[in-house]
């Protein structure tokens, strides 16, 4: 890190790292950041043609939702990793030098941004999903009434203009953009100081409300699911849809945290204990958190019911083909969802009831001894 004899008249982007540093990138980085953006690429792009082909064969309005939504976030990667990955590879290839090419510090401060902007989009997608999926399950019918086409894709749109909106605090003075080590990119200056505290930790909580948020309806969605596949009636091809996309939603978001969570925890930590910024550790929580935009579309082309089909062709979502092979699996996932709703579906204990009855009945009538 070069920091010596920095005048008045160095650009606040290179105030604290400024170029040509000491440190030289090696073969390794180039190939690990070519490769790494390659198949972030083509992944996401092979999952937006398999979202096409299912949007155009999806029937039910839930679904159709849904696959905007994961429409978005494909969307999103997809320019995420074109725009700083191109960035990141040419300095590798080049080596070029940031103050010479950028004395203003415009595309220091673009780059900075859409690591912001990329970086909050699918945390903040995932949010708007489980509660999207929270309301289709809970409230399907106040959903259907309420929710027409155009306001998700308005939702997803909000989404991108917060993000956006985040991204340019630091244009407005809350934070600033810096060059970082080893000089191939820029991002927030993660500092416990005045401004830079506010942003960083807005940064990071932002990031952990929309995990939190995920977590908690997200567990509530999938409970009530629970309850409604072990139940009577209904109709079996629209629970299969439910459980297909509760599972892949529950997979994006366990992605989400695992590569997330330790970055922005460690910028809260960083900026709460005033401590210095340990550069190492920033470079390799990154890393983790850019594998949510690679192994994201990799969650549709995967775990859907038509690739299982093709591996099993028996395979159902339903409990028929999941709960028997756990018999005792299924009659305490009955008993403790009967017990958790039982103040709110009266219809379905009293169907439960009679049929118990019916069943007792019977046995009577064909054993009369007992």
């Amino acid at each position: 890190m070069n920091t010596s004899h920095l005048n008045d008249s160095t650009p606040l982007c290179y105030s604290i790292n400024s170029p040509p540093f000491k440190y030289h990138p090696t073969i390794a980085s180039a190939y690990f950041s070519s490769i790494f953006s390659a198949l972030g690429l083509a992944s996401n792009l092979v999952a937006f043609i398999v979202l096409l082909q299912s949007f155009k064969r999806v029937r039910t309005r839930s679904r159709s939702f849904f696959l905007v939504f994961l429409g978005g976030l494909v969307v999103t990667d997809f320019l995420g990793l074109l725009v700083t990955g191109s960035i990141v590879v040419s300095f590798h290839v080049t080596h070029f030098n940031w103050r010479q090419l950028d004395p203003s510090c415009h595309f220091c401060n673009f780059m900075g941004m859409s690591m912001v902007f990329y970086g909050l989009c699918p945390l903040l997608l995932g949010a708007a999903m489980a509660i999207e999926r929270f309301i289709g399950i809970n409230c399907p019918f106040k959903r259907s009434q309420a929710m027409p086409r155009k306001r998700i894709i308005s939702m997803v749109l909000i989404v991108w203009m917060l993000a956006g909106f985040i991204s340019l605090l630091p244009i407005f003075g809350v934070g600033s953009y810096h060059m970082q080590m080893p000089g191939s990119w820029c991002f927030f200056n993660i500092s416990s100081v005045g401004l830079d505290k506010i942003f960083s930790l807005v940064f990071s909580l932002v990031g952990l409300t929309c995990l939190t948020v995920s977590f908690l309806l997200n567990t509530v969605s999938v409970v009530t699911l629970v309850r409604v596949c072990c139940g009577p009636g209904g109709s079996q091809r629209r629970r299969d849809h439910e459980v297909e996309m509760m599972v892949q939603l529950i997979l994006i978001m366990v992605i989400a945290s695992v590569c997330w969570c330790p970055l922005l925890v460690f910028v809260a930590q960083t900026v709460l204990s005033g401590s210095l910024l340990q550069i190492k550790y920033l470079l390799l929580w990154l890393r983790f958190a850019t594998w949510n935009q690679i192994l994201d579309p990799w969650v549709y082309i995967l775990f859907r019911r038509a690739v299982f089909k093709r591996i099993y062709p028996n395979f159902n979502w339903s409990r028929r083909s999941i709960l028997t092979l756990y018999p005792s699996m299924r009659s305490v996932v009955s008993r403790l969802t009967r017990a958790s709703f039982a103040g709110g579906h009266e219809q379905e204990e009293t169907a439960e009831t009679t049929g118990a009855n019916a069943t007792i009945t019977t046995m009577k009538t064909v054993n009369p001894t007992r």
